[in-house]
């Protein structure tokens, strides 16, 4: 090879993210080979084209779902940027009832970021994505100048498959229908918010991000049309999640507080930080909305898949001109859980 044409490997340890990355040139072309499908490699990525071509099952019903990923700090106890672009996306598909089938993935990097963590990140993406199943074929580079950006920004799309006779919406709920939650809430925007903040704890709080389609599986193999309504209650936490599937369905909904679980660190740490637990960002949790005679298969499918062991019943669906949320309190009282005001914990995903 001539020295004109020879190009020096990137400098993963030392280099930074500069303007050509972005260009569409020869450097931008280094970067996707040497980064980017160094890590995303597969036959579709291989294909070299700026989209993908892929197959789907005969007679299938698509679903898709895109999610823009702003987190800060990159980097939080339990997870990351990389890793929960993926499960977001991943998550949103599924709680369409849907098979997650392939990720794009688009990068809006800052000149100046460090290659070494935009390498850390796409390893954990890459990872992430492995252990879903759930391939990323196609994506996208863009750098914006200096103080323009905040480090990365990272859009995802999904696609997926939905099984003939699954029709999963916020639609859906029916009075006298059963609330189930897969877990513990708050835990991602807790951790999020301790490391933001450089709070400590006695014990460690992370992040709860993981992809969800493994359980929704087999939730809904447990109870074929038993499961109305599937959401993972991300940004506003379960109470605005609630509150979305009430208007929607043009219900109210009634939830028992003893039994909604939270863990006593993150119930530490929202007594210190003034937060309302149910206002608090999940990853790796979802609310599931099923018909009676259903509830107690779902809730056993849960509790027997690793992402729901502690899967509970939290309330009921009931007949409500106004659609208000109510939860029974451990004082004996009901009260309202409105949605929420403002922004709790901004970036949190």
């Amino acid at each position: 090879m001539s020295k004109k044409n020879y190009i020096r490997p990137l400098d993963i340890k030392h280099g930074r993210i500069d303007m050509g990355h972005g260009a569409g040139g020869r450097s931008a072309a280094q970067l996707t080979e040497e980064l980017f499908l160094a890590a995303f490699d597969n036959p579709f990525l291989r294909q070299g084209d700026d989209g993908a071509s892929f197959p789907i099952p005969v007679g299938a019903r698509m679903v898709m779902a895109t999610d823009g990923h702003v987190v800060s700090p990159l980097f939080f106890p339990g997870g990351d940027v990389g890793a929960l672009s993926v499960h977001g996306t991943v998550n949103d598909v599924a709680m369409l009832g849907a098979t997650p089938l392939y990720l794009s993935a688009s990068f809006i990097l800052e000149e100046g970021f460090a290659l070494s963590e935009l390498k850390r990140i796409v390893d954990s993406m890459a990872a992430a994505a492995r252990e879903a199943g759930v391939p990323i074929i196609t994506g996208d580079t863009k750098v914006v100048e200096r103080g323009k950006g905040d480090g990365v920004f990272i859009s995802t799309t999904g696609v997926g498959v939905v099984a003939e006779g699954v029709h999963i919406s916020g639609r859906n709920a029916r009075a006298g229908d059963v609330l189930l939650l897969s877990g513990t809430i708050g835990d991602h925007g807790v951790a999020v918010m301790s490391k933001r903040a450089s709070l400590e704890f006695e014990t460690t709080m992370e992040s709860d991000t993981a992809a969800l389609h493994t359980l929704v599986a087999a939730m809904l193999a447990a109870a074929p049309g038993g499961v109305r309504v599937l959401r993972d209650p991300t940004r506003g936490g379960l109470a605005t999640t609630l509150n979305e599937i009430a208007g929607q369905s043009g219900v109210g909904m009634v939830l028992e507080e003893a039994a909604i679980p939270v863990a006593p660190q993150v119930e530490a740490a929202c007594e210190l930080l003034g937060l309302d637990p149910l206002y608090v960002a999940n990853e790796g949790k979802l609310v599931a909305i099923c018909s009676p005679e259903s509830a107690a298969a779902v809730l056993a499918a849960m509790q027997a898949h690793p992402l729901g062991a502690q899967a509970v019943q939290i309330g009921v669906v009931t007949e409500d001109a106004h659609h208000f949320v109510q939860m029974n309190t451990s004082f004996g009282g009901r009260r309202v859980v409105d949605w929420l005001s403002g922004e709790q914990l901004p970036r949190i995903c």
